[in-house]
């Protein structure tokens, strides 16, 4: 069950910082480039709405590892997207982006614990 909780913070942890920091430093300076497609106001909205909407997903995710009685093949499922996310983005980034190991070790955690 340990594994489920540190699987479960690690996602919390991803969904906080993507929100807070992602937000403030990638998305605010590209929506007000208003370039292209985001001199549209729909389109920036959109932008804005899908950029936290993946947070909420993320804190989803992070119950149902958490969740007393989860089936154990769901979680597989959960754990094995987080981790199989984690490291594309290891491999696309070159590991220069700092969420690759807390999207893997998400993943990992919630693994072990389905098959704990």
């Amino acid at each position: 069950m340990i594994w489920l909780w540190l699987s479960a913070a690690f996602m919390v942890a991803a969904a906080l910082v993507h929100s807070l920091l992602g937000y403030r430093r990638l998305i605010v300076p590209l929506l007000r480039s208003g370039e292209g497609l985001l001199a549209d106001a729909l389109v920036r909205r959109i932008v804005r709405f899908a950029w936290h909407a993946t947070a909420v997903l993320m804190l989803v995710s992070a119950a149902a590892v958490s969740w007393p009685g989860t089936p154990k093949g769901l979680l597989a499922v959960i754990g094995a997207a987080w981790l199989a996310t984690g490291l594309f983005n290891a491999a696309y980034t070159r590991g220069r982006h700092i969420a690759w190991p807390v999207l893997s070790a998400a993943g990992l955690f919630a693994l072990i614990g389905a098959l704990a």
